[in-house]
């Protein structure tokens, strides 16, 4: 059975999206079968950031719902064929999540998948605790901001009310500019959020250009790239080191 993990922030903006991504990417390239589950129902960006918008056209609720199943809704991406998304429904449209819905889903995705990561939307919403009901492991991302660390921790703390398993830290956009103009370290966001490290994801200029062009980091060989791969690995249980700023 194939495990589901949550990506999760208490607020946007910290790289979140392009976490689930790339990770979900460099699983794939390590010969699993991964699917990439979004879950903002208001503000879905996973199918721009796999370069998918055009070929979403069903979304988890129509899986949940009956309309579909999830063989015919998860669009595999062209370049990676290990690599799937099932998208979240449109803003505009009125969705009622049920217990049994969400279940289904996660079982059916358990059974044809090897790994699922879930971007969860930020905050506490109705996306939020889908992920969460649905989660076997939990990833929570941050930056080095003093607003986000806080945030971290309110989510972490948000976390205890669910079945998860695990819940790890990953510390994203860090350089040592930024650590040096805040005064403040990687242990500092541990500390903040309470939570054992998983990984360090370097601020890369290339990003930004990336998400609007729908490429994944390991296409460009990008130096944030090497740190989703060594994630990658952990989560697979492999030794792997964290990344130097």
């Amino acid at each position: 059975m194939g495990k589901i993990i949550a990506v999760a922030s208490g607020k946007g903006g910290t790289g979140k999206t392009t976490f689930t991504a790339n990770t979900a990417l460099a699983l794939a390239a390590m010969g699993q079968r991964v699917l990439c589950l979004d879950c903002d129902i208001t503000l879905r960006n996973l199918d721009l950031a796999l370069g998918l918008s055009d070929r979403a056209l069903m979304d988890f609720s129509d899986v949940m719902e009956g309309r579909c199943t999830l063989d015919e809704a998860a669009v595999p991406h062209e370049k990676y064929p290990s690599l799937f998304l099932l998208t979240a429904p449109m803003a505009d449209r009125p969705l009622t999540l049920s217990v049994t819905g969400i279940q289904g889903l996660a079982r059916a995705i358990r059974e044809k998948f090897d790994w699922c990561l879930i971007d969860a939307p930020a905050g506490l919403g109705q996306g939020f605790q889908m992920a969460a009901c649905m989660a076997d492991q939990v990833i929570v991302i941050t930056t080095t901001d003093v607003s986000a660390m806080r945030d971290a921790q309110r989510t972490a703390a948000e976390l205890s009310a669910f079945p998860t398993g695990t819940v790890h830290l990953v510390v994203g956009r860090v350089s040592r500019k930024v650590l040096r103009a805040l005064h403040t370290t990687i242990d500092d966001a541990i500390d903040a959020a309470g939570l054992p490290l998983l990984g360090v994801v370097p601020e890369d200029p290339d990003v930004p250009y990336c998400l609007n062009q729908g490429l994944v980091l390991r296409e460009r060989n990008y130096y944030a790239a090497r740190a989703y791969e060594n994630i990658a690995k952990r989560i697979m249980g492999q030794k792997a080191p964290l990344m130097k700023i």
